[in-house]
């Protein structure tokens, strides 16, 4: 394995979501198109990341911040990658990222019933936090 881990770009975006797509677990909707995603990177230069063995994409994820708290979004490696610390790496390099910028903590959201996502972020040190709840609107 040839494995590199570099910065996320807009002509990565139509690979990822093909990546993202073949990842159970994996909630995508239209604010996780090309234009959305675009403008996502562009908001947050310098700190998503793709990881690739050659030529191909292996790995994937989007992070950015709102000036007080990072975000993971879509953490992806490709199946027959997996437990080979890609995932770890990927984050690792949006946790020095979100450090760089003054970030001192950050948020992931993981489906409830994705037992093997909420293993790999316990795993690198993430915690469940049971006294927030999670609500969202749809502004359409």
């Amino acid at each position: 394995m040839e494995l590199q881990i570099r910065e996320f770009t807009p002509e990565d975006t139509l690979p990822a979501i093909d990546l993202w797509k073949n990842c159970e677990g994996i909630g995508l909707s239209p604010a996780d198109a090309p234009e959305p995603i675009a403008i996502y990177l562009a908001r947050n230069p310098g700190m998503s990341f793709t990881a690739w063995d050659g030529g191909e994409l292996i790995g994937a994820v989007l992070c950015g911040h709102d000036g007080r708290r990072g975000y993971l979004h879509h953490l992806g490696v490709r199946a027959d990658y997996r437990g080979r610390g890609i995932g770890q790496a990927l984050a690792e390099r949006c946790h020095a990222a979100l450090q760089a910028e003054g970030i001192d903590k950050v948020h992931i959201f993981v489906f409830r019933e994705n037992h093997a996502a909420l293993a790999f972020w316990q795993h690198i040190n993430y915690h469940p936090r049971e006294n927030l709840a999670l609500l969202s609107r749809n502004l359409d």
